[in-house]
């Protein structure tokens, strides 16, 4: 039986930080190009938002019935569902809406995957670990990073960084600008609830129920969708609670942010489950998932040398830079009303993201990819997606890789060359106009 005997090193030519979308990607595409990659993980699996925040429908690969997002991320999405026994969408039919081009994952397995294909990349996965500092090194292309383990702080040298925390973390340590946007986005504390009959259930007067709850200052709207001023407990309850919250207020940026986000989003989940065992119909309800972490939207974006605006993203400008695609709509959470801006994409059009918008202002050979890409609010409603960050982690990882094999600094390495790489890899690159 195979055993993951894994000689860890002080030194690695690309070192990952985060395990998500982005990051899986990322570390898969640097180890299969020939770099030895470190991939730091703070949580105890793979998967990042899909998983620990069991938004288990990582999209959109597709757009206007063609594939823009595949390679590392795909592969992975695909191998989960043949060995689950579910199946895909019909990507050759285009949709009524958007959502009908998800993929659904089991969690489980997607998870237990991603941990194989990046073993058998060779890269070396590290759990329960989180980075203390950044410096760098001798030269430009030498880096150190201060990492916090179970034993203590321990120190590895890099020649590449890649940040894929989703936060910008890594690069805020790095000493490089950030944006913040003033009003973020709310996030979501996603379960999985079962135990009830929907064609049972007197919606009308579970809702009449609700806002009497509500009234009395025993939770507030929210608790069971987007919608601040009105009660929707039948699509709570169609959904049994996946992705169907909204939590208020937090920048998930700090420990004590993120902190505060989990507190609040399983009170959340608790007492809206305590109000729904009360009713007619739902005595038996239970919870059978607990999402292991709050679903976050939006904390802090790099300032790269590019910026996507969201005029950018609805034109789908290809720089001569371009990398890899997006799809989505504009698509940004708020506590206002509906709980939901939502600009859907106009006919045929495709984004992209640019190799710029993967580097800070000011930095070399260090990469972000992922959320916290270089982005305007609006345009990073829809950048922060799953399949989006796959293939700007992709992107990354082949930029980081060539970097390192060519003794270059980033913006050296040919940019037709990462193209090459990323198609070698089954990735998809957005062609010049």
């Amino acid at each position: 039986m195979k055993t993951h005997t894994i000689t860890y090193m002080d030194k690695y030519d690309v070192v990952v930080i985060g395990g998500g979308s982005a990051g899986i990607c990322a570390a898969t595409q640097a180890a299969r190009a020939g770099a030895s990659t470190l991939l730091i993980e703070k949580n105890a699996s793979l998967g990042g938002t899909t998983t620990n925040g069991a938004v288990s429908y990582p999209g959109l690969f597709h757009a206007w019935c063609k594939q823009v997002i595949a390679g590392v991320g795909w592969e992975i999405v695909t191998k989960s569902v043949a060995l689950s026994g579910g199946t895909l969408p019909d990507f050759s039919v285009e949709p009524k809406a958007h959502h009908l081009r998800q993929v659904r994952i089991d969690i489980p397995i997607y998870t237990s995957l991603c941990d194989e294909v990046l073993s058998e990349a060779r890269v070396h996965i590290l759990f329960h670990t989180m980075v203390a500092s950044v410096s760098e090194g001798n030269d430009p292309t030498s880096k150190k990073i201060t990492i916090c383990t179970k034993t203590g702080l321990q120190e590895i040298a890099t020649k590449v960084i890649i940040d894929c925390t989703g936060d910008a973390n890594i690069a805020a340590l790095a000493g490089y600008e950030m944006l913040s946007s003033k009003d973020k986005q709310p996030g979501t504390y996603s379960c999985k609830m079962s135990g009830y009959d929907m064609s049972a259930l007197d919606i009308k007067a579970i809702n009449k129920n609700f806002e009497k709850w509500v009234e009395e200052g025993k939770g507030v709207f929210i608790d069971a969708s987007w919608n601040v001023d009105q009660p929707n407990i039948a699509g709570w309850l169609h959904s049994g609670g996946m992705n169907a919250n909204h939590i208020p207020n937090i920048d998930a940026f700090t420990s004590q942010g993120k902190s505060i986000a989990e507190l609040e989003g399983r009170a959340s989940v608790l007492r809206l489950f305590r109000f729904l065992k009360e009713q007619p119909g739902l005595e038996n309800i239970k919870i059978d998932f607990l999402g292991a972490e709050c679903g976050i939207r939006e904390t802090r974006r790099i300032v790269g040398k590019k910026i996507i605006t969201s005029e950018d993203y609805v034109s789908g400008k290809v720089w001569e830079d371009s990398l890899s695609h997006s799809f989505y709509p504009l698509d940004v959470h708020t506590l206002n009303k509906s709980g939901l801006n939502l600009t859907q994409m106009k006919k045929g059009i495709v984004p992209t993201v640019p190799l710029g918008a993967l580097l800070p202002k000011g930095s070399t050979n260090f990469l972000v990819a992922g959320r916290c890409v270089s982005s305007d609010q609006l345009a990073n409603g829809a950048l922060r997606v799953q399949a989006s960050s796959m293939g700007m982690g992709q992107a990354a990882g082949a930029t980081a890789a060539l970097c390192v094999l060519q003794c270059k600094e980033i913006e050296s390495v040919d940019l037709n060359e990462i193209k090459n790489l990323l198609l070698a890899h089954k990735g998809v690159v957005p062609k010049q106009k």
